[in-house]
């Protein structure tokens, strides 16, 4: 299968570099599981606008970070499964954290010829400057979701930490594509620290995609635990 051999290739890559940052490096893991009203990923929803249960590993060494998450999808075939894998490296400089990685994106029981499996590269930028964040971050895939081959993706974002335990935040993005539409997202919410482990996060999504039900507005109660 396709997933398999991909999954294979890259964490064999992510292995291969997160060990040669062991080497030098204590390594921290963090835990993390969530439950949502929907997964909605870049404004559209991946559950068919049912609920999501997520977990995920964060494994970080230094500047050196390496992960894998993974959700229930539908699709409206077999495709049940979604599996991340990531890795990168993170660092500073003139006052700006900045992050370059690799991800790539698995999908379990996919129809033969879907083509879903793809890998985006990353880049990121963010500056805080009191309580406020803000950030960009570009997404680029040689062979991306479906029918799409080339594609990118640009977004800008933005958090503010308030004194009372929630943190505001939101993000416009671009998404173009070399087959299906470009289109824009946006997202708004707030995040509130329940306690040092569980967050309960409301937001509101939408694009400017007609006429796909999938792609309409929504909002999203998520909780999530992170140990």
């Amino acid at each position: 299968m396709r997933l398999q051999t991909t999954f294979a290739a890259l964490a064999a890559a992510l292995l291969t570099g997160t060990a040669s940052a062991v080497s030098a490096q204590d390594v921290d893991i963090a835990f993390n599981a969530a439950v949502s009203t929907d997964y909605v990923f870049r404004g559209v929803s991946q559950t068919n606008e049912d609920p999501a249960i997520s977990g995920g590993v964060d494994l970080t060494a230094g500047s050196f970070y390496a992960g894998a998450w993974a959700s229930n999808v539908d699709f409206g075939d077999d495709t049940d499964l979604e599996v991340d894998l990531y890795g990168g490296f993170r660092t500073e400089a003139g006052g700006y954290a900045l992050d370059f990685g690799v991800v790539g994106y698995l999908y379990g029981n996919a129809p033969g010829g879907a083509d879903y499996d793809y890998v985006e590269f990353k880049a990121a930028a963010s500056r805080a400057v009191g309580p406020f964040t803000g950030g960009v971050a570009l997404y680029v895939s040689p062979d991306f979701f479906g029918v799409d081959d080339e594609a990118a993706y640009l977004e800008l974002n933005g958090a503010y930490a308030t004194t009372v335990g929630w943190t505001v935040s939101g993000a416009v993005g671009q998404q173009w594509l070399d087959v299906s539409d470009d289109y824009v997202t946006w997202n708004l919410g707030a995040a509130y620290a329940v306690t040092d482990n569980l967050t309960l996060d409301l937001r509101y999504h939408d694009t400017d995609i007609n006429g796909l039900a999938i792609a309409e507005d929504r909002f999203v109660a998520t909780v999530k635990a992170a140990f």
